[in-house]
């Protein structure tokens, strides 16, 4: 009799479990079987419904809800999450890869730190190559080895997630970073030009025409290194900017000769979102600090945290970046650090650029899956308000305008593009979207979830979650077809939740459960490498990672390298002052693995993973020499370096990959 398919298998296996489970909580509800947390004092009713099952969730001090979450979380060995979470990874300069439901990271993709467990930025060609064209910030002129990444943006095609690309941003550093979702590798970062710093996205437009990222903090203007302006020149002298970066469709790597970016007022740009259906075309970045206060506690002035907090309303920044393009095309733009920018003056006048009032200190500028509103909300405030675009457009084919900001962008009237304000709670920040109307939204000051319904433009209801959410992620949320089945609460706090591990805590990130007639909080998952902020959650069968490179593969181009070394065609050449190795690994050896070498020389190593089985990687590091690469199979790299010292020099493999692994090992002679 055949097998049976791995789909069915894990389809009686999952059914096996959620009755397993079903059985359990019967068991324990009809039969009187109780057990309490360790705080309260347990009553137990022996039952036996196999595995051992009441054993464990006596000796472990189990609840019922306890066991039931755990059901609904776990996934068992050599069987798949249902969706992937790319969540920033913050002051780490990476991006976490967390399966869902388990909530187990499944990968860290390095962007703009050098990771050695990937060989990322130790020697390497590819992945040097990948991190030099966003190492160096113009204006300090400082090699910036680490990153403050915030907002993962997975590319889309016709608004829904298409598993190709993903790009982040560095807010400290004013960079952006692309990954390559067929090697979960980074390909390629760049320093966004007249930047200082990035918070308004990353966000992708619904067929990955554009990255956009907003500047957060002004910078004087235009940006140019040792520029200076006092700060109370900073009405005159700082701007922000917008900016639209080319997505190459093939390569997934970013055009800056095809970019554009606007100017913006000094105000402080925050998130942002791209418009999708009628929407399409537009893009709504939120702000705050329109009072553009500037600090100086120390000199009797109000701090900024209290300046930028004085007035009632901010702006919401309302731009037409289809009618940018045609400016562009039109050759109406300034040339800045050989960057194309629409000056802030030729935006207002070619209908570029609008403005909104907006509750004050917002932090989320959220568009619904289908396109028709846009929902922001603000700190300090308990509603959250929801935009019409519809009525923006009205609003802005009659002039209805309150006027102008002080830089001459048209203001558009609060009352003529607002379709509802919806009072949520305590601090409201960002919102995401399920598949059957319901609107999540993050209460940073009351540490809970709310639900709430669109159209009715009613709270339904509220889970607290562990502590101070910043953003959440629901299961394809920022897409124009979400799933809606999970959500995750991506904390800031974890205070007591888990052990002492210093004063440094974790955060907390929680997982919960939407598919109930209420929502449930399913698992706390400590994250104590980084501080995600936010983050996208994708179905795993959209992404098509490969298993293994075709032979000679080179990982930044994805095309055969020009070095690739075939078994038994391995060599060594030397000229005056180089030496140069075409070398292959292969379990368990190198060949050759003995180099020779002049103190002084140039030392050229082309290695080429040979391996043709899936996850036999291989990796090579010299000591002292500060090189360490990861070869996957099939992989080509390079590694170059000066020997500057004699001696002789072990080189050996740094992935464990066979019986044999400990003996995969050479030999680097640097003759005197």
């Amino acid at each position: 009799m055949q097998s049976r398919s791995s789909k069915e298998q894990r389809s009686g296996n999952t059914l096996r479990l959620a009755l397993l489970g079903l059985v359990f909580v019967v068991v324990l509800l009809a039969g009187g079987f109780s057990i309490g947390r360790a705080s309260k004092k347990a009553t137990t009713t022996k039952v036996s419904v196999g595995g051992g099952l009441d054993s464990i969730a006596a000796a472990r001090n189990l609840s019922a809800d306890d066991v039931e979450n755990a059901l609904a979380t776990y996934v068992p060995s050599g069987k798949y999450d249902d969706y992937y979470m790319f969540a920033s990874g913050g002051h780490s300069g990476q991006v976490f890869v967390i399966g869902i439901p388990s909530m187990r990271i499944l990968k860290t993709i390095a962007v703009f730190t050098p990771e050695p467990w990937q060989g990322y930025g130790y020697g390497n060609d590819w992945s040097e190559a990948a991190l030099k064209t966003g190492r160096t910030m113009p204006l300090t002129g400082n090699d910036i080895t680490w990153a403050d990444t915030h907002h993962p943006a997975l590319s889309e095609t016709n608004g829904e997630y298409d598993g190709r690309y993903l790009y982040i941003n560095d807010k400290g550093n004013g960079r952006i970073g692309f990954v390559d979702l067929r090697d979960f590798r980074t390909k390629q970062t760049i320093q966004i030009p007249n930047h200082q710093s990035t918070h308004g996205g990353a966000f992708i437009t619904p067929n990955s025409e554009y990255v956009h990222v907003s500047s957060n903090t002004p910078t004087v203007w235009p940006p140019a290194p040792n520029a200076y302006a006092p700060l109370d020149q900073y009405k005159d002298k700082y701007r922000g900017v917008s900016s639209w970066l080319s997505i190459d469709q093939k390569t997934g790597r970013m055009d800056l000769d095809k970019s554009f970016q606007i100017e913006l007022p000094p105000y402080t740009q925050d998130l942002a979102d791209a418009g999708k259906g009628p929407s399409l075309g537009w893009g709504f970045v939120n702000s705050y600090n329109s009072e553009m206060a500037t600090g100086g506690k120390m000199e009797g002035k109000p701090t900024i945290e209290s300046g930028a907090s004085a007035g009632a309303t901010d702006y919401l920044h309302i731009i037409n970046w289809k009618k940018a393009e045609e400016v562009v095309k039109a050759g109406k733009y300034d040339t800045i650090n050989g960057m194309k920018v629409i000056s802030m003056k030729t935006a207002v006048a070619e209908s570029v650029l609008f403005f909104a009032p907006e509750v004050r200190s917002p932090h989320g500028a959220d568009v619904t899956p289908d396109g028709k509103f846009i929902v922001v909300s603000g700190k300090l405030d308990p509603h959250t308000t929801v935009y019409s675009f519809d009525k923006i457009q009205k609003a802005i084919a009659a002039k209805d305008f309150e006027g102008t900001d002080p830089f001459g962008v048209p203001v558009l009237k609060f009352s003529s593009v607002v379709e509802a304000q919806v009072e949520l709670g305590a601090g409201p920040l960002h919102t995401q979207y399920d598949d059957k109307g319901f609107a999540y939204t993050s209460l940073f000051l009351e540490s809970a979830v709310a639900k709430w319904k669109l159209g009715d433009w009613k709270l339904v209801e509220k889970v607290p979650v562990q502590y101070n959410i910043g953003h959440l992620a629901v299961a394809q949320g920022d897409s124009a077809k979400p799933d809606g089945k999970y959500l995750v609460a991506l904390n800031k706090w974890s205070v007591d939740r888990f052990p002492s591990v210093g004063p440094l805590h974790p955060q907390n990130l929680q997982l919960v459960d939407l598919t109930g007639e209420k929502m449930r909080v399913r698992y706390d998952m400590p994250m104590g490498i980084g501080e995600p902020h936010y983050a996208q959650i994708i179905r795993r069968e959209t992404l098509k990672g490969i298993l293994n490179y075709e032979l000679g593969t080179d990982p930044l181009t994805m095309t055969t390298s020009k070095n690739v070394v075939q078994q038994g065609k391995e060599k060594i050449e030397q000229r005056p002052g180089v030496t140069e190795v075409w070398m292959s690994a292969l379990r368990s050896h190198f060949t050759p693995d003995v180099v020779r070498v002049k103190k002084g020389d140039k030392v050229i190593i082309h290695i080429t993973n040979v391996e043709t089985s899936r996850d036999t990687t291989h990796g090579f590091t010299i000591s002292g020499f500060n090189i360490q690469s990861s070869l996957e199979p099939g992989e080509a790299t390079s590694i170059e370096f000066t020997a500057d010292k004699a001696g002789a020099f072990a080189f050996y493999c740094t992935e464990f990959c066979s019986a044999l692994h400990m003996e995969m090992q050479g030999w680097l002679l640097v003759e005197p």
